[in-house]
């Protein structure tokens, strides 16, 4: 916590308004528009998860519609696809950003089009705190006549090139406040669009899709999605220290990258122009050259109760999506294969990084 939240949460208690709608929600709403550009329509969710399947279900997404998507992504990214009856195909990551491989992407929609076959959506994500490649991403979506929606779990408090903010991008895009998120709202997301029409629906749909009548009247099923204003309050809180966060995570980033620098060891690229929130430090470890592997050093810091992670499984390798077409050369495959996530959170002291930097290393020099 900043220390701003309980102030906010007072002020929820004081308005009288707990349950979902109310002054702090409206009010978290304007502050993450205001932040991302000031001309966006955002509407304050109950997970992230909420946002995209509203974003598919506003996009026209039905039973058997293609949806491409990043295959190394949370589930959570992909589930929603799932909710609509949608078709997922899954695509590779660009080695010089670990995002979305868009030169595949391209290749892929040309084939598409030859065919009759476009995509009603793509679904980019901005992998560990990275803005996807925004300019060609849309681009590409008006000349082929798709949706986009990109998923900005993960890096709020992140730009693309010229300062853009992520979350800024596509016919919409989705944030998530989860508890371990660079802020969070307990749990939260928000479905952030350009479109005015979208929006209005979304909170029409996210309560229940009640329509207007002195009674409970429904043309349409909706769902229980909105954002508690309890919620909303500690959200306006954490919004206090959101920069300073992204640049501790930053800074953290580069002492990890210092104390490693070495052959074998390589850490998430950060192309031109952009800038990272390093939601989590990513790297990757070639055993064939340390001679320690990712799992090597998982273990080894969780015998002194340190809890590191692998990086995200793609989706196409898990047993849920067994058989479904994939594009790319496995390149998130390997970094899965070797890549670890590093305790990274924005209130990690220098000495327990030093800590958890300490004994990687001695993994390491044992081994050579």
């Amino acid at each position: 916590m900043s220390g701003h939240e309980e102030a906010r949460v007072a002020d929820a208690f004081a308005s009288k308004f707990v349950a979902p709608l109310g002054p702090q929600l409206d009010a978290f709403e304007e502050r993450i528009s205001e932040y991302l550009a000031g001309d966006l329509h955002c509407v304050g969710l109950s997970s992230g998860s909420a946002a995209l399947h509203l974003a598919l279900r506003i996009a026209g997404i039905e039973r058997g519609d293609e949806v491409w998507i990043s295959s190394m992504t949370f589930a959570g990214g992909i589930f929603p696809v799932i909710y609509q009856g949608g078709t997922p195909r899954f695509f590779d990551l660009d080695p010089a950003s670990w995002t979305l491989h868009i030169d595949r992407l391209e290749e892929e929609l040309k084939r598409a089009r030859r065919v009759n076959r476009i995509p009603k959506a793509i679904i980019p994500t901005d992998l560990y705190g990275q803005s996807v490649e925004l300019d060609r991403l849309e681009a590409l979506a008006s000349e082929y006549g798709t949706r986009l929606v990109v998923d900005s779990a993960e890096s709020l408090g992140a730009s693309f090139k010229q300062g853009r903010k992520c979350g800024t991008g596509g016919d919409v895009s989705i944030l998530s406040f989860n508890g371990n998120k660079i802020i969070t709202t307990s749990g939260g997301g928000m479905l952030v669009t350009r479109h005015k029409k979208w929006a209005d629906e979304a909170r029409f749909l996210a309560t229940q899709a009640r329509d207007a009548a002195p009674h409970y009247e429904h043309s349409t099923y909706g769902y229980n999605y909105r954002l508690s204003n309890i919620c909303a309050a500690i959200g306006l809180g954490q919004m206090e220290v959101l920069d300073d966060r992204v640049a501790r995570r930053r800074e953290i980033f580069e002492r990890y990258k210092t104390a490693f620098y070495r052959d074998g060891i390589d850490f998430m690229p950060e192309p031109d122009g952009y800038r990272s929130s390093r939601w989590l430090t990513a790297l990757i470890i070639d055993p064939a050259i340390t001679g320690v592997s990712r799992e090597d050093i998982r273990l080894r810091l969780l015998e002194f109760k340190i809890e590191a992670r692998p990086l995200w499984k793609p989706m196409h390798m898990q047993p849920l999506f067994s058989g479904t077409t994939y594009h790319g050369q496995g390149l998130d495959e390997r970094l899965f294969d070797r890549g670890l996530c590093l305790p990274s959170g924005s209130d990690m002291t220098n000495e327990q990084q030093d800590e958890v930097i300490g004994h990687i290393l001695d993994l390491l020099d044992a081994k050579n």
